[in-house]
């Protein structure tokens, strides 16, 4: 199918899915559930096929681990679509009402986006939990996947329609990008009167060439610089505990710690105690002056590793005088997607919690913490750290728009 003939169909079916009732979405996404593990045998051969071209390829390990599916997750499939399920629908709610002196009643509802272009990389499930969110949210979605997991996702599409054709909703609603074709994705990424939102999940190589190339908007992040700061009142056990788990439990994602900032006044005492424990885990240490001077032999920080990404068992340390350094670090070296601070000091913590504009901003907590499922939002498309029109998280509710209403008796213009 051609790029211009695949964004139609996915267009005349938004029209049909944007009016589909929340019984009939949640039927859907239920049903899908069942048929995942009725054809868990399927999906395994499938899923094999880009096990054995990615071990023939020599991708990593990490890499290879993404890709498989087993039982673990597809029951994580299951859950996710269930979870959707419960959700309340978005569609529809009016979430603000105000009066005009003229008596005209105004409000604001929200309605799907239209069409979404997802292209993300490596794992499977991400085919899952985007038609699920799509569905939901009234959304028609094009899924391109990542080559080295067509098999899995196209297995995943086939049992998508075969859901879909038991309902009033059309197959169309959910299109498969089946080529490789660099070309043909140009193709869509121009398809700006069909397709309405693009949102790419990958590296920042993936993100940056679909920006480049696209007249459609992009909700994106390009990569997560997150910080933890630790202030001079913290309790210091707790901003060790903190700060290992957003660095050490999963050191591959964007909302894992790349810097860690703390307060002169307690570098003595606490940067020993955490380097004991983030060797422990494997973590490599980089670090200013000062912390080179309190931590020997660690290697000395650059300018340019305070805006890595390392996505590794890595970490930056800095001492700063006080909270202003810190804030005006943050503000310099990142990325706008996840910061927090650690102390027992409630004005400072507020201070840093209105100064500090990134999509997720905590008082004692983990950075680990900025995902949907954790916030409460169930599923997430990603995370975007754009302004427009939504930043963090996207769940539900960020798959909307809202429009305005009004409620007259014969309001005229003056």
């Amino acid at each position: 199918m051609k790029a211009e003939k695949l964004a139609q169909s996915a267009k005349a079916a938004s029209d049909i899915l944007a009016h589909a009732s929340t019984d009939e979405k949640n039927r859907v996404l239920l049903r899908l559930a069942e048929k995942l593990a009725e054809s868990q045998d399927y999906l395994y051969e499938e899923n094999a096929k880009d096990i054995s071209a990615a071990q023939k390829e020599g991708l990593a390990k990490s890499l290879i681990d993404r890709l498989r599916m087993d039982d673990k997750i597809v029951r994580e499939m299951q859950g996710s679509l269930e979870d959707v399920a419960a959700l309340p629908d978005p569609v529809g709610e009016i979430i603000k009402t105000w009066k005009r002196p003229n008596d005209l009643l105004v409000g604001r509802m929200r309605i799907p986006i239209g069409v979404i272009l997802i292209i993300y990389e490596s794992r499977p499930n991400v085919t899952i939990e985007a038609f699920s969110l799509c569905l939901k949210s009234g959304n028609c979605v094009i899924l391109k996947g990542g080559s080295e997991a067509y098999h899995s996702n196209k297995a995943l599409h086939k049992l998508i329609v075969e859901t879909l054709e038991g309902s009033n909703i059309p197959a169309d609603a959910v299109q498969f990008v089946e080529t490789a074709d660099r070309e043909f994705i140009y193709s869509l990424l121009e398809r700006e009167e069909e397709i309405d939102l693009v949102i790419p999940r990958g590296g920042e190589a993936l993100i940056r060439s679909i920006v480049e190339r696209s007249r459609i908007p992009v909700l994106k992040h390009y990569k997560g610089v997150c910080h933890i700061y630790v202030d001079e009142e913290a309790d210091e056990q707790m901003a060790l505990d903190v700060s290992v788990n957003a660095k050490a439990q999963k050191p591959a994602t964007c909302n894992a710690l790349e810097t860690l900032l703390v307060h002169e006044k307690i570098a003595g005492s606490f940067l020993p105690k955490i380097h004991e424990e983030l060797k422990r885990q494997g973590v490599v240490v980089k670090g200013c002056d000062k912390t080179a001077a309190i931590l020997k032999g660690i290697e000395k920080a650059t300018d340019a590793d305070w805006y890595m990404e390392y996505l590794d068992l890595t970490l930056s340390i800095k001492v700063v005088n006080d909270m202003t350094v810190a804030i005006d670090h943050i503000r310099k070296y990142g990325s706008s997607h996840t910061e927090a601070i650690i102390t027992t000091n409630y004005d400072r913590a507020w201070k840093f919690m209105r100064e500090i504009n990134s999509s997720l901003v905590l008082v004692n907590a983990s950075t680990r913490l900025n995902d949907g499922f954790q916030l409460g939002l169930g599923a997430e498309m990603g995370i975007s750290t754009t302004r427009l029109h939504a930043f963090g998280p996207m769940g539900l509710e960020e798959l909307t728009v809202t429009k305005f209403i009004g409620f007259g008796n014969g309001q005229l213009r003056t």
